[in-house]
């Protein structure tokens, strides 16, 4: 096979509006290969689409590859029509919107994949909150308006933005039928809803969790940004009518946070009630103005730094910051701290979800952003860019489990223990806060921009020999920012120099504010989309993927479901281990003839038995029969492991795909997805072929189902194992020593294998002491006789399969007997009319 060289989905619109590009600063292979603790090597990925850093601070440098490689963790694609989105948590809990994306967090992952060379990631996910179905985009309070004017910044390009602000405004207009409040001019909602529950105000409420409706700096803060963005991009369209109504908007907001909020004797915003509440707090008031802690000189909680997040304030309220590096305070080992450590409410929880004293990772990016612009737009003497190294030094050491780079939802903010925050497939890796724009933006200092003047402002120590920040793509154009004291490190000439598209525009000897104009960049037309074709999230029968063999607990649709990751634990992958083959295949089936042009195939690399194949066969289906692919172009040559595996081709049509992989000799195969793209116009031609799923669209019911666990969810091709899916059925409740889940086909259908999806929590919900297949023969319920069936003890979290001899029926069965006191629980029931 030749090697691929390139391939279509390698971003030539990147990389073609740059020109041919500077010569490496750094070796960006060996950059990588520096840290020892990655799941995803693709190095091509990163050297292909992100900025590269290098600094003294190993650790720094260890989160800043850490943060990129937790965004591919999260990075899913959704459907051919929607493309890519992000999820927050790697699982997909029931409060999440379409393909798992919550809107929670979305304002930082903005400003973190907003430094992407991929524009179709970045396009995707900003219109995802407005043009996908299921999308909820205001479940949590959230910058999505100022978000998108970041990401104009850092792009440039006039036409993201006019695709965008139609979405800018309806997402403001939404919160302004939803949580405006004419009466007060500022907008109400409860701390649940901004992601920040039990809270010390929610605490003092007849709702400790998610609080009663207040007047907060946060959402407040986010609408006087979403506001000016809308004025500001509607200013560079020329819109001139928006421009001086949203920004009056935003003005009188602004007013009205300082007027309302800010408390001049503790020199502090506060959330403020907007109604009486229990003991005494009455309506209109701060924080323990009122209420049992009425006249108690503490109440502060981080979020009173919000407003400098989006440069709020005027002048003449930074005195707020001195309490930040202060230990009587808000700083500690982990911190800071999300209350004020002498509150009488401080509350470091040693479970989820508790915001009144633990260190939460979303409220420290949100510190670390104010506290930049802080320093870099205000006059104050009360911090420091010697406290900001210190806090980012402090939230880096935080990001560490066992070692090695970690982050969950919160920390002990004295020990750094994530313990009771990390949630098993759930809370791993969490895509909540943000870190590399705090590098980019704030230790390096590239300060994004709306005109044509490239300015840095490193807040990096004086002390600091070196860094360097290379590869940005920014506006259009190549930008790296390099200081090198003496020069020797990177030869491009001694102190603070920039490079645009590989010339040096400025250069300065120390480490301070410096500015160039950089030369304008045409952006050119975007090349025709590429769609991955065999992805299923809920779609219907088709696509779907088949193996000749699957471990039970990594069964095939793993592969399809637009994510991957490649650690073990928790599990996203399909493997054939335990098959004892030398060869096992997937099967690809779309139902229908599509274009197909180019496969990517993730295979695994453990440390145990799991290997990448020592060769494959990419084939497709044609005429009756499987034929190799011609003229395949491979990247890698070889199959490796923890890394895309890309196969070009002149563009076929077909069917179906299969992948034939011939293990390492002792060693098994797997991969954690599947990939075909193709150039293909929207709408989709429909599958035409039958659905060999027979369990898809039968009516189904059940003996007993528990409240919010229903039948109807066993034969919806949405399988999820996890705790918080809740897509499935399950017999909690039930007073029956046994119960059943059935399928009416409505006609007779001929049946060959059942896959049972059994679904537990391994405390209420258990895999049954055993369960029997049933058909209906017309009088009665009779046991199928079984061929065979894997594994041989019902297992949760695993496929069980039960090949059966043919019959034909009508209905079909499974009856399982529950390990009392626990009872059982499936999350699908997939019935094949043949053999996959």
């Amino acid at each position: 096979m030749r090697p691929l060289i390139p391939t279509p989905l390698l971003l030539a619109l990147a990389l073609t509006t740059c020109g041919e590009g500077p010569p490496p600063i750094l070796e960006k292979g060996a950059v990588l290969a520096r840290q020892s603790w990655w799941d995803n090597r693709d190095w091509s990925w990163y050297q292909e689409r992100i900025p590269f850093f290098e600094s003294p601070d190993g650790a720094i440098d260890a989160t800043y590859y850490y943060r990129w490689e937790l965004v591919t963790k999260h990075l899913t694609y959704g459907s051919p029509e929607t493309g890519y989105t992000f999820t927050e948590f790697i699982d997909r809990p029931f409060w999440s919107g379409a393909y798992g994306a919550i809107s929670c967090p979305l304002g930082h992952q903005f400003y973190e994949v907003r430094w992407l060379k991929d524009r179709r990631i970045i396009e995707d996910f900003a219109r995802y909150w407005f043009e996908t179905p299921g999308a909820q985009p205001r479940s949590y309070s959230n910058w999505y308006g100022d978000a998108m004017w970041a990401t104009y910044l850092v792009l440039g390009d006039t036409a993201f933005l006019r695709t965008v602000l139609p979405h800018m405004k309806a997402q403001y207009a939404g919160w302004l039928a939803e949580h405006w409040d004419p009466a007060h001019g500022m907008f109400r909602w409860d701390g649940m809803h901004d992601g920040m529950e039990t809270n010390i105000n929610s605490r003092q409420t007849g709702d400790e969790f998610a609080g009663a409706e207040g007047y907060r700096p946060t959402l407040n803060s986010y609408l006087y940004a979403d506001a000016l963005a809308i004025s500001r991009a509607a200013a560079v369209l020329g819109d001139s009518a928006r421009t001086e109504g949203y920004g009056a908007r935003a003005a009188t907001l602004k007013r009205r946070v300082q007027a309302e909020l800010w408390d001049p004797k503790r020199e502090f915003f506060f959330h403020q009630f907007a109604q009486d509440e229990q003991g005494g707090i009455k309506a209109k008031d701060l924080t323990y103005e009122t209420g049992k802690h009425a006249g108690n000189p503490r109440g502060r909680e981080e979020i009173g730094f919000v407003p400098w997040q989006f440069n709020l304030p005027d002048p003449g309220y930074e005195a707020a910051w001195k309490f930040l590096m202060d230990p009587a305070y808000f700083s500690a080992p982990f911190g800071p701290t999300t209350v004020e450590r002498n509150d009488p409410q401080f509350y470091v929880s040693p479970r989820c979800c508790v915001w009144s004293g633990n260190s939460w990772p979303y409220a420290t990016t949100q510190t670390l952003v104010a506290f930049a612009n802080l320093l870099n737009n205000y006059q104050q003497s009360y911090v420091t860019k010697a406290d900001y190294f210190r806090l980012l030094q402090t939230y880096t050491r935080t990001q560490r489990r066992e070692g090695r780079p970690y982050i969950a939802e919160a920390a002990d903010p004295f020990t750094g223990s994530w313990d009771g925050h990390n949630t098993f497939y759930h809370s791993e890796h969490y895509f909540h806060s943000g870190y590399v724009d705090l590098i980019i933006t704030g230790l390096v200092g590239l300060r994004p921009r709306s005109d044509d003047t490239l300015e840095v402002n490193p807040l990096a120590p004086d002390d600091w020999p070196y860094f360097v920040l290379e590869d940005v793509f920014y506006r259009g154009r190549r930008v790296s920012v390099i200081w090198d004291r003496d020069g020797s490190r990177y030869e491009r000439g001694a102190g603070l120099s920039l490079h645009v598209d590989g010339r040096r525009i400025a250069m300065a000897p120390a480490l301070g504010r410096l500015k160039a104009k950089m030369p304008r960049a045409r952006h050119p037309e975007p090349a025709q989309r590429m769609r991955n074709l065999a992805v299923n999230n809920g779609r219907g029968a088709y696509p779907w993927v088949t193996a000749s063999y699957s471990a039970p607990e990594h069964p095939a649709f793993y592969a399809i479901d637009g994510n991957y990751w490649y650690h073990q634990s928790p599990p996203n992958r399909w493997t054939a281990s335990g098959s004892g083959n030398q060869q096992d295949w997937l099967v690809l089936d779309f139902g229908v003839e599509r274009p197909v042009e180019t496969l990517k195939l993730y295979f695994l690399n453990d440390s145990t038995d799991v290997k990448p194949p020592a060769r494959y066969e990419v084939q497709l289906w044609k005429d009756g029969a499987w034929v190799e692919v011609p003229d395949q172009r491979r990247s890698p040559a070889q199959p490796g492991g923890r890394r895309a595996n890309l196969v070009a081709f002149r563009p076929i049509t077909t069917s179906k795909l299969r992948v034939v992989l011939t293990h390492r000799p002792g060693k098994s195969s797997g991969l954690t997805e599947i990939e075909a793209w193709a150039r293909v116009p929207l709408p989709l031609a429909p599958p035409t072929a039958p659905a060999h799923n027979i369990a898809y669209g039968a009516a189904a019911s059940a003996s007993f189902s528990a409240p919010g666990d229903s039948a109807t969810e066993v034969n919806d091709l949405r399988i999820a194992f996890t705790y918080y899916s809740r897509n499935r059925w399950s017999a909690l409740g039930s007073p029956h020593r046994r119960d059943w889940i059935q399928l009416d086909f409505g006609r007779r259908r001929p049946v060959r294998q059942v896959e049972l999806y059994l679904w537990g929590d391994n405390v209420r919900v258990r895999a049954p002491r055993r369960f029997a297949v049933q058909v209906w023969d017309g009088t009665r319920w009779a046991d199928v006789r079984v061929e065979s069936q894997l594994p041989r003890t019902p297992t949760t979290w695993a496929v069980n399969t039960v090949r059966v001899e043919p019959v034909e029926t009508e209905k079909l069965r499974v009856v399982f007997e529950h390990d009392l006191p626990a009872v059982s629980g499936v999350t699908e029931l997939i019935v094949w009319d043949q053999i996959p």
